[in-house]
């Protein structure tokens, strides 16, 4: 009994061994890749009742890393929640953990797309505006 159990942990230790990950990893458990592909293919904007508060789609410069984007009238700007749709395998740095403040129209956010291959960076800024 004693040797089936030392035959069965052994099987169970040479299968955790043969599984190591041999794909490099980031820091948050995503993999990384060789794509260098960096940019912002889509972004949207969210209300705190998570509708959009957008009055048309936002237009997005991968060229000039911008995107300009305007809200109706009335909108919180303190409790935007925006969201980001970027190339395969590309990060987004700082993440967007909660609600943002885009009260202060004067000053842009920027937001980072971090390529595949975790070499590319492209800082983007979100300019926004409310319509009359």
């Amino acid at each position: 009994m004693k040797r089936i159990l030392l035959i069965q942990l052994i099987l169970v230790l040479l299968v955790v061994v043969s599984c190591k990950k041999d794909y490099p990893m980031d820091d948050d458990g995503l993999l990384i890749t060789k794509r260098a592909d960096c940019y912002v293919s889509n972004f949207e904007l969210l209300g705190a009742d998570f509708q959009t508060v957008r009055t048309k789609a936002a237009t997005i410069d991968t060229t000039a890393q911008t995107i300009n984007v305007e809200v109706l009238f009335g909108t919180d700007l303190k409790n935007l929640y925006p969201q980001f749709t970027l190339v395969v395998d590309a990060v987004l740095d700082p993440k967007i953990v909660g609600k943002v403040d885009f009260s202060d129209l004067s000053k842009p956010k920027e937001w980072t797309v971090v390529s595949g291959n975790r070499k590319v960076r492209k800082t983007y800024k979100v300019f926004l505006t409310v319509k009359q």
